[in-house]
């Protein structure tokens, strides 16, 4: 396999979690008769670029479907950080009713809409019918395409180039990043700006986040890959922040390559040399990831037969991508796990694939009055325990398994 981005041929492996159907490719009751399609789910490294990014063996259509089933609306802290975003970028940017913002994966409106209530004219892209459907709903207009230097021209020819280009937690899900990014810098104003966010290499492999790894994330990504990549491809990182969202993330900011608007912030150089000092340009950084990964696999796998043995009842939490990476590298099935919970109502009734968990809706937790309550997405773990704090009148204790296994009151 060659890189992504700069074609040099790859033959770092980072790790290896065996084989799994796509994480968002949930089940029906009817589908349980039915074979599943699995892929190797490897992480591979360019030591040319440095750009970490998945083997291919699925494509995008096969990973975004029509019926995808991921909703950012069902989280109230997303929904937060997107009204702050919306504040926060209005305000530095002096954006107003004349100005034009565009949502890369908008999904189901879940940042547009407070851009609409602000009066200000907006565009969704997102290619998954589900959710775009949500966005319509909403008032939103939607595209429902992919995009890339394709729809970007035909966008630019229809007047409709952007002051505000966001792209949440999209950029590891494309395949060709090169097209995707060039479509950015057609599709911006001389002046445009465009953020990006994304988990961050440096806290994923610092935190043994691998359970974020599937193949929906074609790429994880550092500063340093990122400003190479965004060079090449006619965009200029002029500022980062750093989040703490999906558990730890970067939001990029880019111009024109051909814009002098802004001067590079000291934050993007300060970042830098951290990674530079985790050596996330160097095979040493990635020699110890397949270890780690295993001993929480194990101290799961451990956690989880015990309780049977004891008698004891367990439920998941959070339908979530990463947790089908934990359930099938774990090779869980609902013998250990008897169901997992979710708020999410397109979800329940499904099944996660490749394990066959069935999801269920949250009245099931009052229901089994379970001893333990496992929150597979980790990172929403404030949220949820403030939401199921009930559990804890009979005794309930919460259960992490990543970064390690954790049993809390």
């Amino acid at each position: 396999m060659k890189c992504r981005h700069c074609g040099a041929e790859l033959r770092l492996q980072a790790i290896d979690l065996g084989a799994a159907p796509p994480s968002n490719a949930y089940l029906s009751a009817e589908q349980l008769d039915a074979p599943e399609t699995t892929y190797p789910l490897r992480v591979m490294v360019c030591e040319q670029c440095w750009l970490v990014q998945t083997r291919d063996f699925a494509q995008a259509h096969e990973l975004f479907s029509n019926d995808y089933a991921y909703f950012s609306s069902y989280s109230t802290s997303w929904l937060q950080h997107a009204e702050r975003y919306v504040t926060g970028m209005v305000a530095r940017f002096g954006l107003g009713r004349e100005a034009h913002v565009v949502e890369v994966a908008s999904n189901d409106g879940y940042l547009l809409q407070y851009v609409r209530a602000l009066g200000i004219p907006c565009t969704g892209i997102e290619p998954t019918a589900s959710t775009a459907r949500a966005a319509r709903d909403k008032g939103i207009e939607t595209v429902e395409e992919f995009f890339g230097v394709q729809l970007a021209s035909r966008l630019t020819a229809q007047g409709k180039q952007a002051d505000l280009m966001a792209a949440n937690n999209v950029l590891a899900h494309v395949p060709d990043i090169n097209d995707f990014l060039r479509g950015f810098a057609m599709l911006l104003k001389p002046a445009g700006v465009a953020t990006f966010e994304f988990p961050h290499l440096l806290r994923l492999i610092a935190e043994n986040q691998f359970d974020t790894i599937y193949h929906e994330h074609y790429s994880y990504l550092s500063l340093t890959a990122v400003d190479r990549i965004f060079a090449t491809n006619g965009l200029r990182v002029f500022d980062v922040e750093e989040l703490p969202t999906h558990g730890g993330s970067l939001r990029v900011y880019a111009q024109r390559s051909s814009s002098a608007q802004f001067e590079r912030s000291p934050r993007v150089a300060d970042v830098l040399a951290r990674e530079a000092q985790a050596e996330l340009a160097s095979a040493a950084a990635y020699l110890e990831l397949q270890v780690r990964a295993e001993t929480v696999k194990d101290d799961f796998v451990s956690f989880l037969i015990d309780a049977k043995r004891s008698g004891k009842r367990v439920v998941g939490y959070g339908a979530a991508a990463k947790g089908n990476t934990l359930m099938n590298f774990a090779g869980c099935r609902r013998d250990l796990l008897p169901c997992v919970v979710d708020r999410n109502p397109a979800k329940q009734g499904k099944f996660m694939p490749g394990s066959r968990i069935p999801i269920v809706g949250e009245d099931r937790i009052d229901g089994d009055r379970p001893d333990y309550v496992v929150i597979l997405p980790w990172n929403l773990k404030s949220e949820v325990t403030a939401q199921l704090d009930r559990v804890r009148q009979w005794g309930c204790r919460f259960v992490t398994a990543v970064p390690s296994l954790e049993i809390t009151p």
